[in-house]
């Protein structure tokens, strides 16, 4: 097995999540004879009991949702490598309730995943009752690692910047902001000055629902320059920025036209833009 490029001549063998599960699309150096798997697969600390043939198909989505989004983050610029070394390493773990309720999260360098959002059924239950248009594998992805680049590197050394924008994380308790959140609706105003309705909760959930959405930009206009030959490749921010809402337009009314949710349902203002241009200053 060679690499895709022919000209590099280096011999690759496959992660043993492919050989093993069909779930990898990765390879490792065929030289790293103390790796049976790929980078991103040693990434996860904790899976389901694979011998149940329903745990292993959910786990194979959430599998392929996780190594795409990695995939697609570090090509926009959120490397996993050279972060602060008070950081914990990311993890995953992907559990089922058999031991008791799962809640997807981030905590201390670790994203929990519930392996029941691999079921559409649950998830689109989900989807409708808390108002997420967005609620997908993909999307759960971004935002958690929303929460662990917040970690990462707006703690260190941007909280100014960040408590200009999105607010002060400190004034209000965490899970008293949960509870006001689900007590209560959302701000009238919400569409002005949030990505999304949940992103109002508190001021770390209002970055990573917008780290989430500059991840879902980076990803569509990094297809759109695959497929075309009229965008120019730009990392300029507000160029990039401006293509996304084009694309939003056009792919929003093509959905519409086929009865889909929209690509792009949130309201790109001035307000967003300016969260946004945040998370880009970020790239690693």
């Amino acid at each position: 097995m060679q690499c895709g490029n022919p000209e590099c001549g280096l011999a690759l063998k496959p992660c043993q999540n492919s050989t093993q599960f069909a779930a990898c699309n990765m390879a490792i150096a065929a030289d790293e004879t103390n790796q049976v798997q790929c980078r991103y697969c040693r990434l996860n600390r904790l899976l389901p009991d694979l011998s149940i043939s329903a745990c292993l198909e959910q786990w194979k989505r959430l599998e392929a949702a996780k190594h795409r989004t990695l995939a697609a983050m570090e090509a926009a610029g959120f490397s996993l490598l050279n972060l602060p070394s008070s950081v914990a390493p990311l993890s995953f773990e992907f559990k089922d309730d058999v031991n008791g309720p799962v809640v997807t999260g981030h905590l201390m360098g670790c994203i929990t995943i519930h392996l029941k959002e691999a079921d559409s059924v649950f998830r689109e239950v989900n989807r409708v009752e808390f108002g997420e248009p967005q609620r997908t594998l993909i999307g759960h992805f971004r935002h958690e690692l929303g929460h662990y680049y917040w970690d990462a590197l707006v703690a260190p050394s941007r909280l100014k910047d960040f408590r200009r924008l999105f607010g002060n994380e400190s004034n209000q308790a965490y899970n008293v902001a949960i509870q006001n959140y689900y007590n209560s609706d959302p701000p009238a105003d919400w569409s002005s000055r949030f990505v999304s309705a949940y992103a109002s909760m508190h001021p770390w959930e209002d970055f990573a629902e917008t780290f989430g959405l500059y991840l879902d930009l980076c990803a569509v206009l990094a297809t759109e320059e695959h497929f075309s030959d009229d965008y120019s490749n730009s990392s300029n921010f507000a160029s990039m920025l401006q293509r996304y809402r084009d694309i939003g337009v056009r792919v929003n009314e093509l959905n519409r036209d086929m009865g889909l949710q929209d690509l792009v349902p949130e309201v790109l203002n001035d307000t967003i833009a300016d969260k946004l241009g945040f998370v880009h200053s970020l790239r690693n």
